[in-house]
């Protein structure tokens, strides 16, 4: 179901969904209030809302989507602005599932751009997950063909964790807030530091909203700012962010290299700076997300000795990013997300 106040809108994503045939638009209309009445006669799976509209607004008419449906997936469709970023997040929060900001150039929204892959991908991706019954968090993983069995790290570690290093993408917010709702009683020994697929201004408000919910410094990472024990550093979004070791320090640094996996930033990059600059003593996270980014800078770490560990399906918005880095068989262990929350906060303290 399109929810947008704008025909024109509506239509131009109506003719770029149509172009997969897996995907069949089931409902379209100007208004939340118009929604929630529509979903009571008409089934969907996916719901891509509008936050600005007149008569009953997105973050108001997200309550009552979910009431209507439950289980229904709503993509956000947010304005790449301030208050955009802020309604969109306040949203994650109340329940949906993820966000697609809104192109700022025409030709984007009609389909010739970065815009028509990503939203039909959300959409398959979070589809697909509604309608496959999640595996009970205590079953084994499946191992896919192929795979490496599991196998201890090359180099054992010679001591304590001294950082963390967390990937995530779809879900990814909302994964992110309950980690660090309990660490919020916690006062970290080692620095942290996030890579979240999203654009310029939703991380700088991502890193606000970890500090708000930990009550640790957050902020997006600096380039050449020196990394501190107990602050959590977030990739700003266009850049990928890494850790380098210069004589005694520590030190962000911010590239303008091209994209990995589609996406700037990039878990990648980030886990394998982490490792050079940690070696043994890293630990690396991956959470929820679509794609594989992660799994390739996941096994260098790995491999170099550090612990690489991946959230499970059950608790996954999309297992995709996890999946990735379970298939290369050096995770020490594949957790649901309440479990990856407790081992954080011992790791950290």
């Amino acid at each position: 179901m399109l929810v947008d106040d704008s025909a024109i809108v509506r239509g131009l994503v109506a003719r770029i969904l149509a172009t997969d045939p897996a995907i069949t638009v089931a409902a379209q209309v100007a208004n939340g209030e118009q929604a929630i009445a529509a979903l009571a006669r008409t089934p969907v799976d996916v719901v891509v809302l509008d936050i600005e509209m007149p008569v009953m607004d997105g973050l108001t008419a997200l309550p009552g989507i979910l009431k209507t449906v439950p289980g229904v997936r709503v993509i956000m469709l947010s304005s790449l602005t301030q208050r955009g970023a802020t309604v969109t997040f306040q949203a994650l929060r109340a329940g949906a599932a993820d966000y697609i900001p809104k192109p700022s150039a025409g030709a984007d929204m009609s389909g010739t751009g970065g815009f028509k892959r990503e939203l039909i991908d959300k959409i398959k991706s979070l589809a697909a997950r509604k309608l496959r019954p999640a595996a009970p968090a205590s079953s084994p993983l499946p191992r896919p063909a192929g795979t490496v069995p599991p196998r201890p790290a090359a180099i054992p570690p010679s001591g304590p964790v001294e950082v963390l290093a967390i990937g995530s993408s779809t879900g990814g917010p909302q994964a992110l807030f309950d980690i660090f709702a309990k660490l919020r009683t916690v006062k970290p020994r080692i620095p942290i530091l996030i890579t979240q697929h999203m654009p310029p201004t939703f991380t700088g408000i991502l890193a606000e909203h970890i500090a708000q919910t930990s009550g640790l410094p957050s902020a997006e990472g600096k380039d050449g700012e020196k990394i501190m024990a107990g602050r959590v550093y977030v990739a700003p979004g266009g850049r990928h962010m890494l850790a380098e070791r210069k004589g005694g320090e520590l030190l962000i640094r911010l590239s303008d290299a091209p994209p990995e996996n589609f996406c700037k930033p990039a878990v990648d990059p980030m886990f394998r700076s982490v490792s050079a600059a940690w070696g043994n003593r890293a630990v690396a996270m991956v959470l929820t997300g679509m794609g594989s980014d992660g799994a390739k800078g996941g096994r260098v770490l790995a491999e170099a000795g550090g612990q690489l560990y991946a959230q499970d399906e059950a608790t996954c918005v999309v297992y995709g990013m996890p999946a990735a880095a379970a298939q290369t068989g050096l995770c020490k262990a594949i957790l649901p997300l309440g479990e990856i929350g407790d081992l954080i906060r011992k790791l950290v303290s």
